[in-house]
């Protein structure tokens, strides 16, 4: 076996780098790195292309938006409670079909529940309750939005994984990401694209990445709730609501030294420590160098190789199509439901004011002012990240909304978008962990965000 082994480490050593093989590698990559990562200064901030194009097609489409929403929405809960209630083998006899719409009891009532909600929000009937300002009008623009970016990234991001960019940056920056976050070097490009992009983008990069055996579950759910954060973009928006614009660059810096803090010690404590490092199916990726060959040259032939594999442009598309509609069919429905009965709670009910309580001596202890106003703000982003800054906007202090804002931006574990899409994945996560790890991230990040408020103000 010894032999064996080493024989293959020498034809690995002598063998010629395959030219043709190293284009397939090098132009799809660098499209993809280019599309997710590369940042663009356009309208004074900055953005990525994946960006830039999502919001072009949403200025382009806004009129239609709004009934491409509901109408999607209706598809996914008519579909689903036919093949529920007579089970069509048209339906079952179809993996994609049968993927989309053959769910347990408990998504179908979800599914229909998000219907009902998206029709009485997009024509304005039925309870105020539902399709307030403040509940269902709010889920319905967050998914206005949602299936733009979920259509572009769909179809651009198997240039990202596909063509052995994850494998050659993770080849080299293995000695620096596994002994840090206890991650796979791999990670890397997934970890950046997922910071610098748009969360739900970087969720279903990592939901991919998990369901084709390149992560763990425990990799996998620590990817998702440790380096999902916001946009850049969206910082700035809550940033101007909360009237510390002038305090951007500070307050930028301030989550970015939080939120690595808390992506150190996350996943090396429970729920996240408890996760069973399984793989959902086997593949032939190592990052194992083997001897006689530099990071480099084994980088390059594990990302060659990958490429060879990637299939044609039609597979890609496939992919990116079967991508898509699994996220349209089956999260927009469920993300209307849970988020609109979500916001309901938080807006209707005294739930998060009554289990906000405990923060009010945290808060005291770290001199933050306003503490007993402030509280609720830490807890209810859990709910959705827009609402810590509405409770926030009140506060006269300046250090305080500081806080708020920084805080709202490390947790980025909210039901509305995020946590839905990880709740239906196969990323072993589900609503009672996510809510640790939630509170977990607040609580680490809480006192560094609050030291660096004193150091500013």
């Amino acid at each position: 076996m010894s032999s064996n082994l080493k024989q293959s480490n020498e034809s690995e050593i002598n063998k010629g780098i395959d030219k043709k093989g190293l284009m397939k590698f090098l132009i799809p990559s660098l499209f993809g790195v280019f599309i997710f990562l590369f940042p663009v200064f356009i309208g004074g901030t900055f953005n990525i292309p994946l960006g830039i194009i999502t919001e072009f097609i949403i200025v382009l489409l806004a009129d239609l938006l709004p009934a491409i929403v509901t109408y999607v929405i209706l598809i996914s809960g008519l579909f689903t409670l036919i093949t529920t209630l007579f089970k069509p083998k048209v339906i079952l006899n179809s993996n994609l079909l049968n993927s989309l719409f053959n769910v347990s009891i408990f998504w179908t009532v979800t599914r229909i529940l998000g219907t009902a909600f998206a029709f009485m929000t997009f024509y304005n009937v039925g309870f105020n309750l539902i399709n307030s300002e403040v509940t269902g009008q709010v889920m319905f623009g967050l998914l206005t939005s949602l299936i733009v970016w979920f259509l572009v990234a769909s179809y651009l991001m198997p240039y990202l994984i596909n063509f052995g960019a994850m494998e050659f940056i993770g080849t080299l920056l293995r000695g620096v990401i596994r002994p840090l976050f206890t991650l796979p070097g791999r990670s890397a490009i997934d970890l950046l694209a997922s910071w610098v992009g748009n969360v739900n983008v970087g969720v279903v990069i990592t939901r991919e990445q998990h369901r084709d055996g390149f992560y763990t579950g425990r990799e996998a759910a620590a990817i998702a709730t440790c380096f999902s954060t916001v946009s850049l973009p969206f910082c700035l928006v809550i940033a101007g609501m909360l009237d510390i614009n002038h305090m951007f660059l500070p307050l930028y810096l301030t989550i970015c030294i939080a939120g690595v803090v808390s992506a150190v010690i996350v996943p090396r404590i429970p729920p996240l420590s408890k996760i069973p490092d399984t793989y959902t199916k086997e593949n032939t990726y190592s990052e194992n160098i083997p001897e006689g060959l530099s990071k480099f040259r084994w980088g390059l032939d594990q990302a060659i190789k990958r490429a060879k594999n990637a299939g044609s442009l039609k597979n890609q598309i496939k992919q990116g199509t079967d991508v898509f509609l699994g996220i349209i069919f089956v999260l927009m429905p469920q993300v209307m439901a849970i988020g609109t009965i979500a916001l309901i709670i938080a807006e209707f009910t005294s739930v998060f004011e009554i289990i906000s309580k405990p923060m009010v001596p945290i808060l005291q202890l770290l001199q933050i002012p306003e503490a007993a106003e402030a509280a609720p703000a830490t807890i209810v982003g859990f709910i959705d990240m827009f609402i810590p800054a509405v409770l926030a906007t009140g506060i006269d202090a300046e250090i305080t909304r500081f806080v708020i804002a920084a805080l709202s931006l490390v947790q980025i574990i909210y039901l509305t978008e995020m946590g839905t899409l990880l709740i239906i994945s196969k990323i072993p996560v589900g609503v009672g962990r996510l809510f640790l790890i939630f509170m977990e991230r607040t609580l680490i990040s809480l006192p560094i965000i609050a030291l660096i408020a004193h150091i500013i103000y």
